[in-house]
């Protein structure tokens, strides 16, 4: 519907000029068949695309065939760090916004926490209490935070990953479907809280809901690997009052994503990531480069003819 308004602000603003070609703007309404069609196509040099990994690794390949270029913004599994020096209650609002707004179907939405040990009981507890008093339905009454899910295979989804994390040794902490009676062709969930031995197969893969997996470390170099270790690169952040702690977090040696936040948390724009996020950038100040074509220009206005690299060649 935001496209579909978008579309009808263009056309509006475009009566103003008498000169605007028919069709400039065009919006498509389809499923995996019309994007298809639009990634075959090579009448279009560049494709955008803002999805999941899966459909990266098919857009990409697609138009790499025809010599197309592809812009794509992929799929994020994005954490913070919380050290031992981090003020905590900037921390847990910080986690409660990124983790659960949006019901958490956001590319930056925060996915994984990883607490320095000595603080980890405090910051769960305090989390688990802010969990629980979150105003939940719709979207549209005042006071509301987190709305429903997309639909039923994003519920399934989220439980499927719950069932996974408690089958590696999780401790779940909500989860539970909401206001089905109200609403029973929605689906509202209350966000969930896993609490997990350490980096586990689900939690390396990014489920498209509101779940935050909560893990401990000892040692910042540990925790950096251990948040550099999934495949998306997308956001990032770490909580701290250590200038030498932030500073290992955003050296090259540190975080390896396209954004990393330091006290403040990853959702917001999603300026682009780096390895299976697609290395796309959508906004920021080099987004426009993506839809320029380059072109070098050299205009000679002498009688001569001089040649590349200072060549002579006598006829």
């Amino acid at each position: 519907m935001t496209a579909l308004a978008c579309q009808n602000l263009f056309a509006r603003a475009a009566t103003d000029f008498n000169d605007a070609p028919v069709g400039l703007m065009q919006v498509v309404l389809g499923g995996a068949d019309a994007g298809a069609q639009l990634v075959a196509d090579r009448r279009l040099p560049l494709i955008s695309a803002t999805g999941s990994c899966r459909m990266g690794a098919l857009v990409g390949p697609e138009v790499a065939r025809r010599f197309g270029r592809s812009l794509l913004e992929l799929g994020g599994n994005n954490a913070m760090i919380v050290t031992g020096s981090a003020d905590l209650g900037l921390a847990v609002r910080a986690i409660l916004f990124s983790a659960v707004g949006t019901a958490g179907q956001r590319c930056t939405s925060l996915r994984r926490l990883i607490v320095h040990n000595s603080i980890a009981e405090e910051l769960t507890g305090a989390l688990k209490s802010a969990y629980a008093a979150i105003p939940i339905g719709d979207p549209l009454a005042d006071g509301t935070l987190v709305g429903p899910l997309i639909d039923g295979a994003a519920y399934q989804a989220m439980q499927d990953a719950l069932a996974a994390a408690a089958a590696e040794s999780g401790a779940v902490t909500g989860g539970e479907r909401l206001l089905h009676q109200e609403y029973p062709g929605a689906y509202y969930v209350r966000p969930a809280i896993a609490e997990m031995p350490g980096q586990t197969d689900v939690v390396r893969a990014e489920t498209f809901a509101p779940i935050l997996y909560i893990m401990g470390y000892d040692d910042l170099d540990a925790a950096i690997q251990m948040h550099n270790d999934v495949a998306q690169g997308l956001a990032s952040s770490i909580f701290t009052n250590d200038m030498r702690e932030a500073e290992a977090f955003l050296a090259a040696s540190g975080c390896d994503c396209g954004i990393a936040n330091v006290n403040i948390g990853p959702s917001g724009a999603e300026i682009g990531g780096e390895k299976e996020t697609g290395g796309g950038r959508e906004s920021g100040s080099d987004a426009w480069k993506a839809y320029m074509r380059r072109a070098t220009n050299t205009i000679n206005y002498s009688t001569d003819l001089p040649l590349a690299q200072g060549i002579r060649f006598e006829v």
